[in-house]
């Protein structure tokens, strides 16, 4: 039995991933970095530095997100903007309502995205491949035109917030806003690892693997594949509550598809089923971006060639660039 074959039973729910210290290196240095831009931003006088700043942690939050069901568990998802919608438009929808507090907005996204979720699981996991992904992008659509259509939300212009979301008055300010997202992002990506090194995780990733083999084991992969979908999706929803909080404005933009190929891109070039990596994925797309849009309008030309240059260097993502920084799993080109 070789225990570096993924075909190995060694290789199963049992087989624990080797310890690595780079994701606690990593995200400790991501805070030290976060903290810092607040400073910098007042000493330069450069006040857009934190929303850029907060425009990433909102999509290195989703990318997190997307990174459970993609990267841990191999479900390719073209629907995910759709969460991310569900979760700005209930922003939306509540505080026109006169309901600003933020933790009842969170209550009533985390139902809502929760049980739209169990949903769309239930469907399309019981599909593989591109099945599985047209179904997804499927009912992003669906909500995504069913947004389109709500005149009273806007339509398809969008609409801004009647107020934020209040927290005692921690996210009334921009600086609030962000180190609220600061906190939540260190939060879920400390929650993401101890997630993946559970045995909720080894099985999610064992089926990655091979689910027929994990199945022969006795171990239902359904729900363990659900639940991994819905807590991808929640993330996902948490980072629309921010986006919308962030922008005051909410439009079915949010649920496009293309949002899905970012938070996807993101993932990829940072290092699926790894920790750390879509945010470091989500942190080299936004700054080049923004880097691009300075120096030409055509910088999408320029941005395409690049990321695809980036990932066939980087086979295993950005994260790969470190030594323990790839887990065994992507180690064994699984």
């Amino acid at each position: 039995m070789n225990p570096d074959d993924p075909s190995s039973p060694a290789s199963g729910p049992a087989a624990a991933p080797r310890p690595s210290h780079w994701p606690a290196i990593a995200t400790a240095l991501l805070l030290v970095a976060g903290l810092s831009v607040p400073l910098y931003a007042t000493a330069t006088g450069d006040t857009y530095l934190v929303t850029l700043a907060s425009r990433i942690l909102v999509y290195a939050l989703a990318a997190l997100g997307l990174n459970i069901a993609l990267g841990f568990g191999g479900m390719v998802s073209f629907g995910h903007s759709m969460y991310i919608g569900l979760g700005a438009y209930a922003v939306l929808i509540l505080s026109g309502s006169g309901v600003t507090e933020g933790w009842q907005q969170l209550a009533v996204i985390a139902v809502t995205v929760g049980i739209v979720a169990a949903i769309v699981g239930v469907i399309s996991l019981r599909t593989q491949g591109i099945a599985f992904i047209m179904i997804t992008l499927a009912f992003a659509q669906l909500f995504f035109f069913l947004f389109v259509s709500l005149k009273v939300y806007g339509g398809d212009e969008g609409m801004s917030l009647a107020a934020p979301s209040g927290f005692g008055g921690l996210t009334g300010s921009r600086l609030g806003l962000y180190f609220a997202l600061l906190a939540t992002l260190a939060a879920a990506v400390f929650g993401s690892h101890r997630l993946v090194r559970s045995r909720f995780g080894l099985v999610l990733r064992a089926t990655r693997i091979n689910e027929r083999r994990v199945r022969t084991l006795g171990i239902a992969t359904l729900p363990y594949r659900l639940a991994a979908y819905v807590l991808s999706a929640l993330l996902c929803a948490l980072a629309g509550f921010f986006l919308a909080n962030l922008t005051g404005f909410v439009s079915p933009a949010y649920l496009a598809w293309t949002v899905s190929g970012e938070l996807i891109v993101m993932v990829v070039l940072g290092g699926a089923g790894t920790v750390v990596g879509p945010v470091a994925g989500a942190i080299g797309l936004l700054v080049l971006e923004e880097a691009l849009k300075s120096l030409t309008e055509h910088w999408m030309a320029i941005l395409g060639p690049l990321i695809v240059a980036m990932v066939l260097l980087l086979r295993r993502g950005l994260w790969s660039l470190l030594p323990g920084g790839v887990d065994d799993d992507a180690k064994r080109g699984t």
